[in-house]
This record gives C-alpha cells, structure tokens and sequence, in this order.
C-alpha cells in the first residue's frame, strides 16, 4: 500500500505483485476538504478509512511518502501528523511501514529526481494498466500515492526500476571483466528479496 500523505487530500494506491508483474488493485484519494478547519476531524478521517483499506485489502507493507522540509512550520507539523496517523493504522493491523523522500519516489519511477507530478502520472501511464478514476482532478494525488508504492516495489529489488538499471550485485555477475583486479577473488552473486 502507498501513501502520499496530505491534510486536504490523502492519495492511496494498492498494487499486488507476483514475480515481475505488478497490478493496481486501486488509487484514489482521502479528501477532507468538506471537513472544515478541524484538524482533528481530519485525523480521523484518515485513521478510519486507513483502517478501511487494510481491513477490505489486507496489504503486507506500507510505504509512505516523507513529509518534505518546507518554510511553513505549521503546515509541515499538520502533514507530520497525517502521516503519524496513517502509519498509526497499519501499525495497529501490524503492518510494517517504510518511509521514502519525494525525490527518491520520483527518481525511482521516471529517473529525476525533480520530476513534476504530471511527469509521474505520466510515466505510471507508460509502465502500469491504471483502472479509470472516478475525477481527473484526484488523479495527480492518487498517482503520487502509486509512484511510493511503485517505488518501494522497485527498491525491495523486484524490478529494475523505470530507469532500467540493474542491481550492482547483477551487473558485476555479468560483466566480471570489468572488476578491478584487487576484487577479482571476491564472489558476486546477484539476490532479490521478493
């Protein structure tokens, strides 16, 4: 399950893997718009239907986005405590929870670091069969929430990434002559964590 984490809009997405091929199961969005300026609604908000989502789906992991080091101060607290509460609910269904910075989820899912969000709604477009979403305009937030969940797939070594890179491990198994002759006693093997 990924999260990208917001107090006006939450993005969810859940994908299944089996081997190398990954299906969207969903992606969507929390919004907490219609809630007023309660925060503490909002919190609730995204605990219960975190709680949802875990129940209807029963996901292994969690992987959340990290909250980003902005100017404002306050709106970073209230996003810190989104995210608090989204992984206090998988943690309540012990769920373990990774954390990843924006610009990793991006590099993982299109190769920059700095790509927009529209760049990665559209490489997901490229890579994934994404099922219809009800309103274009949650497509951006729930699309966020797919690049984390993407990218912690990518990172436990179940694919190569947008990119197309390899492991290192992997690359030096297929190319022995290019290790240095101080390492060439070393054995490499190249191992995936599925």
């Amino acid at each position: 399950m990924g999260v990208d984490p917001g107090t006006q809009i939450m993005g969810y997405a859940l994908i299944e893997v089996r081997g190398q091929r990954v299906d969207v199961l969903c992606y969507d969005v929390i919004n907490m718009k219609a809630l007023g300026s309660n925060h503490a609604v909002k919190l609730k908000r995204i605990f219960d239907r975190m709680l949802e989502l875990i129940d209807e789906y029963l996901p292994d992991e969690l992987a959340i986005e990290a909250p980003f080091f902005g100017v404002n101060v306050q709106s970073m607290l209230k996003l810190g405590r989104a995210q608090g509460v989204a992984i206090a609910a998988a943690l309540s269904r012990q769920i373990p929870y990774v954390e990843y910075a924006p610009t990793k989820v991006k590099q993982s899912v299109t190769g920059s670091g700095s790509a927009t969000k529209e760049q990665v709604a559209h490489m997901l477009r490229q890579t994934l069969t994404l099922p219809p979403i009800a309103e274009a305009s949650k497509f951006l937030d729930a699309t966020d929430a797919l690049s984390v969940a993407l990218c912690h797939h990518y990172q436990k070594g179940n694919a190569a990434g947008a990119s197309g890179g390899k492991s290192w491990g992997k690359f030096l198994a297929e190319n022995p002559e290019r290790l240095g002759a101080s390492t060439t006693t070393k054995k490499t093997t190249a191992k995936k964590t599925v």
